[in-house]
């Protein structure tokens, strides 16, 4: 709420002839009439408001006090009832209790309390002001559902003294449960149990009669407050406690506790309670079967799930709505969206009308697949169906084509939101700057931001901490830097992902100072660095030559008792090999296994490139089969590092195998030396040897790649690759597919080469798999060659 806005709510000092008596007057449609147009100049009209009510009442008979009370009820916006409140109050018109009470209920739905206790402390003061019984209770009961039980009390207590009746029994509910929630739990049953206390006793006199104790709808106050509380043990003492004292429980009751069970997952006594209400012949009914179907997919019992939809249907508990959209949202959580499409199609069928729970799962489940067209389709069946999509409908598919990288689409999923009445929050803004960045659109990013501060949308740590990123991706570091020390000095915290946007950026400049100090502010802001964070700026360390201070970040986090992860491990294994320290590499590399840590492909890339670059092709051709072995796919870098590494070292590679000095070559380093023997290219050699062993591992989907990648670069399909391809396809499981599979026709390959080399290949597979792939090379090369003759 604006400080303007609070100022009006100060009557200013006039003279005292210019205040109107409050008279209880006609609602006439002349009245009526001023109401509706005094509300539109409020809505319409930003800067003249003021001046045009002021023309609008001039010579007017009715004074703007005698149509507050119909303004109040009819403008949902609290902010626009204060600056006509203000208006009143400076003009020096009297309100009467009607307005007052009108404008009490107006600003308790928009729970706006300082407000609240600054027109109470008028109002309360003088008869002729004072507001209704049911305003009061109105604005007790948004007291106690916020947690401002004091307040509450307070103004229950004036309602007993001076209206000698208590509040409406939902202000009482509200209170009541209010004090639960507090955890005054012993508190409040003292007070209405014992009535020791002035205000506990009134209520327990007048609510439930002179003399007795509470009855059933107290106990169920106190039972639902302790469920709710995360406490469903003390509520199921309670039961026990009124069944003792003779109250019978009701639906209400039991409802509570199986609630409370259900959000712990303690199915056990959820299904003890069930069976004791079956006993005593209370029916179940479908909200409690409803509240266990949900809890145990969240928890994922998905079997006792399915078996309690099943029992209630067998117990002719006819499934609702929420049964259903139960069934809708586990099925698209468990990636099963055609069976939920089903289960929408059901929904159809029984005549029940699927709502926007129905349809929000299935919008993002098929935006999780990229299946836009059909989550869009949902969208426009969702609004056709009379049910307004709201800011998570669009949020998911906002958030899917963002990640699709279809950023487009989801500025113009934004603008039909904005068009249906449905204004982004500080999220969807989020994910649509965090998309533009991406894309490099940061004039547009920096546009999106501006349109958020114009209507009013605060940017959160996530949306500056997306622009200070975005900067940097740009390479605009010191814009970058400007915004995070404005915000830091207009007290914002940037939050966690804020500090690591900065540190990252620090470090890619080569500011490794000035990201240390980044992450000690953060720490004294006391938000914890975390496994981003301490990768950013080991990997600083490295990339400035400094393995001693990265050794000293990367201690620190053992010493912590943090897990160092994958990052952290590859970035200090390419320190040691940066400094030529391949042996300390491994070191590093095998307690990074030994702790359960599974290196990735730019591990075991960094690793296999730094032993090429030092002529160990051994120990790469080791790494290499080790990484597929461990079923790592290798990419683009390494490949080119085996390729490179094995074609500048082929004749030390030929030395090693003429003099005999490795008897256990691994399968890498056997096939190129064999090759380059026989007279094949070293580069050539290299990629044949690869695919190879590729194929040997069953990795026959990166083979056929790499195999494309050397078509495209010039190289023919030799004889290795083909007799490669062949096997990989057998051991795959797909020799009756290897047409569709092995596509490129081989003109270099020949049949007795082809079969030299499946025997020496064969040593790595088996011997049936073998004559199988043979029996396809025989049928192949015969039938190339038959076709080279005829034409």
């Amino acid at each position: 709420m604006s400080k303007a806005i609070l100022r009006l709510i100060k009557p200013l000092n006039r003279p005292q002839s210019r205040i109107k008596p409050a008279v209880k007057i006609l609602i006439t449609t002349q009245i009526k009439d001023l109401a509706n147009e005094v509300c539109e100049i409020l809505r319409t009209e930003e800067k003249q408001w003021e001046e045009s009510l002021q023309n609008r009442f001039f010579g007017e008979e009715t004074a703007p006090s005698e149509v507050a009370h119909l303004v109040f009820d009819k403008i949902r916006d609290c902010e626009l009832g204060l600056k006509f409140y203000g208006f009143i109050s400076h003009n020096s018109f009297a309100l009467d209790g009607f307005a007052y009470s009108s404008l009490l209920k107006l600003l308790a739905r928009s729970s706006v309390f300082a407000e609240i206790d600054s027109v109470l402390s008028e109002c309360l003061q003088c008869e002729e002001k004072r507001p209704t019984h049911e305003a009061l209770g109105v604005v007790i009961r948004a007291y106690a559902d916020s947690g401002f039980v004091s307040r509450a009390l307070e103004l229950y207590s004036y309602v007993l003294r001076n209206y000698n009746t208590l509040p409406q029994v939902s202000a009482c509910n509200s209170l009541l449960n209010g004090l639960v929630k507090e955890g005054k739990l012993d508190a409040a049953w003292r007070l209405c149990k014992e009535g020791k206390v002035e205000k506990g006793r009134r209520l327990i006199e007048k609510r439930w009669g002179r003399n007795c104790i509470p009855n059933i709808v107290f106990y169920n106050i106190l039972i639902d407050g302790y469920c709710k509380r995360g406490d469903p043990e003390r509520a199921h003492e309670l039961l026990e406690e009124l069944k003792v004292k003779g109250f019978l429980p009701n639906n209400e009751t039991y409802g509570a506790i199986i609630n409370g069970f259900c959000k712990r997952g303690e199915f056990e006594k959820v299904d003890q309670i069930l069976k004791e209400m079956e006993s005593s012949g209370m029916e179940v009914n479908t909200v409690m079967y409803n509240n266990v179907v949900d809890a145990k997919y969240k928890y994922n019992f998905v079997g006792e799930a399915f078996e309690t939809t099943r029992k209630m249907m067998e117990v002719g508990c006819s499934l609702d709505i929420v049964t259903y959209n139960s069934l809708i949202s586990n099925a698209c959580k468990n990636g099963k969206v055609i069976e939920a499409e089903k289960i929408l199609e059901e929904v159809i069928s029984c005549g029940l009308v699927p709502n926007k729970l129905s349809f929000t799962p299935l919008i993002h489940a098929y935006c999780m697949e990229q299946n836009f067209d059909r989550a869009s389709r949902l969208l426009v069946e969702m609004t056709q169906s009379g049910h307004k999509p709201d800011l998570v409908t669009y949020g998911g598919l906002i958030h899917g084509l963002v990640v699709a990288g279809e950023v487009e689409a989801a500025l113009t999923v934004r603008n039909n939101m904005v068009e249906r009445g449905v204004s982004p929050d500080a999220c969807i803004y989020n994910v649509l700057i965090n998309g533009l960045c991406k894309q490099g659109r940061f004039s547009d990013a920096k546009q999106l931001v501006q349109e958020m501060l114009d209507h009013n949308v605060s940017p959160d740590a996530y949306v500056y901490a997306t622009l200070i990123d975005g900067y940097i991706r740009c390479g605009n570091f010191g814009d970058a830097k400007k915004l995070f020390d404005d915000i830091t000095k207009r007290g914002m915290d940037p939050g966690l992902v804020g500090y690591n946007a900065m540190i990252k950026g620090y470090c890619k400049v080569g500011m490794i100072k000035d990201a240390v100090c980044c992450i000690n502010k953060m720490t004294r802001r006391n938000i914890t660095p975390d496994e981003f964070t301490y990768s950013t700026i080991i990997d600083g360390f490295i990339k400035q030559n400094n393995l001693l201070g990265a050794m000293t970040v990367f201690g620190l986090v053992i010493k912590q008792k943090h897990a160092p992860n994958v990052v952290m491990y590859t970035s200090v294994i390419n320190g040691f090999c940066r400094y030529g320290n391949v042996s300390g590499a491994e070191t590093i590399f095998r307690g990074m296994k030994s702790n359960g840590v599974l290196p990735n492909v730019v591990t075991y890339s960094v690793l296999i490139g730094s032993c090429c670059k030092e002529g160990k092709l051994a120990k790469a051709s080791s790494f290499f089969e080790e990484m597929l072995m461990c079923k790592c796919n290798p990419n683009d870098v390494t490949f080119h590092y085996l390729v490179n590494g094995l074609s500048n070292n082929a004749s030390s590679v030929i030395q090693r195998i003429q003099s005999g000095s490795d008897q256990h070559k691994p399968m890498l380093l056997d096939i190129f030396g064999t090759m380059v023997s026989d007279g094949w290219s070293p580069i050539s050699a290299a990629y044949s040897s690869i695919v190879a062993c590729l194929c040997l591992s069953r990795m026959l989907g990166t083979a056929v790649q790499l195999t494309d990648k050397m078509l495209n670069k010039g190289f023919h399909l030799d004889s290795v690759s083909l007799a490669a391809l062949v096997l990989g396809v057998c051991l795959v499981g797909k020799s009756k597919e290897w047409k569709s599979i092995i596509t490129s026709k081989p003109i270099d390959a020949e049949l007795h080469a082809a079969l030299k080399y499946l025997t020496i290949l064969e040593r790595y597979s088996t011997h049936e798999l073998t004559k199988e792939t043979s029996v396809i090379l025989h049928s192949l090369l015969t039938d190339e060659s038959t076709q080279l003759s005829n034409f």
